[in-house]
């Protein structure tokens, strides 16, 4: 399944274990059942215009009287290069396609436990023992 809509790309943040990724839609294309359905999947983010791939889990939706938003939690096998050549548009009205992705949600957080791990296990970084004082 791959759904297109217009969107404005609302904000990215980034802390020790996770990205999210938000977008708000507006008018019609926040009513498209096609968002209910992908909503706890995981999903390739593309923006027209880019090319550039995120996977990411499509975290939740959530509605109000004025808008939709959309949140994404980017993790896995996305590069610095690729999240930096899509942050560029946080802020701006972008055409983004969500489309399914042929991973589960299982297999999706065990590539990122196993990022997780590299990044502990790095053996190009030197390790430091300290001295218990006693």
């Amino acid at each position: 399944m791959k759904i297109t809509i217009k969107a404005n790309f609302n904000k990215q943040t980034k802390d020790s274990k996770k990205e999210l990724v938000q977008f708000i839609v507006k008018g019609e294309d926040e009513k498209r059942p096609e968002l209910s359905s992908l909503t706890r999947e995981v999903v390739l983010l593309s923006i027209e215009g880019l090319n550039v791939e995120l996977k990411a889990a499509f975290e939740k939706t959530t509605k109000d009287s004025t808008k939709t938003t959309l949140d994404f939690i980017v993790k896995g096998d996305s590069s610095a290069a690729q999240t930096f050549e899509f942050y560029k548009l946080a802020g701006s009205d972008v055409e983004l396609t969500i489309a399914a992705a042929q991973m589960s949600m299982e297999e999706f957080k065990q590539v990122s436990f196993d990022d997780e791990q590299e990044e502990e296990e790095d053996e190009d970084q030197a390790a430091l023992e300290l001295e218990t004082l006693e």
